[in-house]
C-alpha cells in the first residue's frame, strides 16, 4: 500500500523548507529584541545620569552667577565711594583747609557741627555760630562733618567760605547687638567717632567743641569755651566742658554766672581734649541717644541772652578739690525739707532747700513734683554730682535733690 503520493510529498517537503527559515528569523528576531532591549536599558540609565550631571552644573552655574552678580555689587559699592571719597579731597582742596589753620595763633579748639540730611536745621545752626565766631574764626576754626550723601545739606555746607566741610561715607552694614534697637543709634555713634578722629589724629586740634545740626548758641558761647579750656587743661578730673544743662528749662534757670560740675555727662554742645579722646576712642559706645525726650525737656531749654565775661572770672572753684567743699557748703546750707508735696512745701520757704531720697523710684517721684528730668543712668539721676541735682524753682532759690549717701560723700555730717 504506498504511503503518499508524490505531489503530496513534494507538498510537505516544500512546507519544511518554508518553515526553516521562518524559524531561523524568528530566531534572529528574539536576538535582535533582546539586544534592542539591552541598549535601550542602557541608554535610559545614561541619560539619567546624564540629567543629574546636567542638574548639577546648572546649580554650579547658578552658584557662580550670584557670586558674580555680589561681586558686581561690591565693584558698584566701591566705585561709589571712591567718587564720593574723590569729590570730598576736591571740596578740600577748593576750600583750601590749609588756609584756615596755617595762622600764627594756635586755635583754643575746632568747632564741628554733626550733620546729616537736615539742611534747613543746618543753615539755622552755622547762622548762629557765625554771628559770634566771624571775630575770632582763628581760635575756633570751623567745620561741618555730614554723615551720609544727602545733597541739600551738602550743597548748603559748601555755600559757606568760612568753615570746612568732611563727610562721612559709611557703606558697611549694621548689625545690632539686641533686637529692636534702631539702626541709626549705631550709624551716629560711627560717625562721631569718625569726625573725632579726624579733628584730633588727622588734623591735630587739641580740643573740640561738639554741636548738633539743631542747636544755636548763646553770645558768650566762646568766650566760656576759652575760659573752660584753661579747666581742662589744669584738672584731669574734668572729661568735659559742657554749655549745656539737663535742667536749663526757663522756670529752673535764673543766674547766667552759676557754673556746677556733673557726674552725668550732658551729651550737647561739649567740648572733650585730645588726651581725653585718646582714652575714649577705642572704647567708643556702638550706638547713641535719638534725643527721647527733646519735646518735654529740651525743646523748652532757655538761650542765656547775657554776654558773660567768662575768661575775667576766677573759675578755680571748679577744681575738683575745691569744688567738693565748695559745693558741700551750698547743700549744707539749704534748708532740710521732708514729708509729702515738697514741691509745695519749697515754694513757701525763702531760700535754699534741699529735699532727701532715699532710691531712683523716690527720686522719679520728687522730679515729677518739680517737673525736671527723671532720667535715671548707670546708678545715678542727669545732671547729679555725688547724687545731688540741684535747680532753682520758680525764684532765685534752689532745690538740691540729695541722695542717700550725697551728705557723707560731700562730708556733711546729717542733722
Amino acid at each position: 500500500m504506498r504511503k503518499c503520493s508524490s505531489s503530496f510529498c513534494d507538498l510537505r517537503y516544500l512546507l519544511l523548507l518554508a518553515v526553516i527559515p521562518f524559524i531561523y528569523i524568528q530566531m534572529r528576531l528574539f536576538v535582535t529584541q533582546s539586544e534592542y532591549s539591552d541598549r535601550l536599558a542602557a541608554a535610559v540609565e545614561a541619560e539619567n545620569h546624564c540629567t543629574s550631571q546636567t542638574r548639577l552644573l546648572i546649580d554650579q552655574i547658578s552658584m557662580q552667577q550670584g557670586k558674580i552678580v555680589s561681586l558686581e555689587e561690591e565693584k558698584t559699592r566701591k566705585d561709589k565711594e571712591c567718587r564720593q571719597l574723590r569729590s570730598l579731597v576736591q571740596d578740600l582742596e577748593r576750600k583750601g583747609l590749609k588756609k584756615l589753620i596755617s595762622n600764627a595763633q594756635t586755635p583754643v579748639a575746632a568747632v564741628v557741627v554733626m550733620a546729616c540730611n537736615r539742611a534747613d536745621y543746618l543753615e539755622r545752626t552755622i547762622s548762629s555760630v557765625l554771628k559770634y565766631q566771624k571775630s575770632i574764626a582763628s581760635k575756633f576754626p570751623l567745620f561741618i562733618s555730614q554723615d551720609g550723601s544727602d545733597a541739600k545739606v551738602k550743597h548748603k555746607a559748601l555755600s559757606y567760605d568760612q568753615l570746612t566741610y568732611m563727610q562721612h561715607v559709611d557703606f558697611d552694614p549694621v548689625y545690632t547687638e539686641r533686637p529692636g534697637e534702631l539702626v541709626a543709634y549705631y550709624k551716629i555713634a560711627r560717625h562721631y567717632k569718625w569726625a573725632l578722629d579726624q579733628l584730633f589724629n588727622k588734623h591735630n586740634f587739641s580740643r573740640v567743641i561738639i554741636l548738633e545740626d539743631d542747636m544755636e548758641i548763646a553770645p558768650d558761647f566762646f568766650d566760656f569755651f576759652e575760659a573752660g579750656a584753661l579747666l581742662l587743661d589744669r584738672d584731669e578730673s574734668i572729661m568735659a566742658v559742657s554749655s549745656w544743662n539737663d535742667n536749663g528749662q526757663k522756670q529752673f534757670v535764673q543766674d547766667p554766672y552759676a557754673l556746677y560740675r556733673s557726674d552725668f555727662f550732658p551729651g550737647l554742645g561739649w567740648m572733650l581734649s585730645k588726651s581725653t579722646w585718646d582714652e575714649l576712642s577705642p572704647k567708643w559706645p556702638k550706638g547713641s541717644s535719638l534725643g527721647q525726650f527733646f519735646k518735654q525737656y529740651l525743646e523748652p531749654i532757655k538761650l542765656n541772652s547775657v554776654q558773660v565775661n567768662w575768661k575775667s572770672m576766677d573759675l578755680s572753684y571748679l577744681l575738683e578739690d575745691h569744688y567738693v567743699k565748695h559745693f558741700a557748703a551750698m547743700v549744707k546750707n539749704a534748708k532740710p525739707v521732708q514729708g509729702t508735696d515738697v514741691a509745695l512745701k519749697a515754694r513757701n520757704i525763702d531760700g535754699d532747700v534741699r529735699i532727701q531720697y532715699n532710691s531712683q523710684l523716690e527720686f522719679e517721684l520728687i522730679a515729677r513734683q518739680f517737673g525736671i528730668f527723671e532720667e535715671w543712668k548707670d546708678g545715678i539721676p542727669r545732671a547729679s554730682y555725688q547724687g545731688v541735682v540741684v535747680f532753682r524753682h520758680q525764684s532765685s532759690s534752689r532745690v538740691f535733690l540729695v541722695g542717700p549717701d550725697s551728705l557723707k560723700q560731700l562730708g556733711i555730717g546729717h542733722k
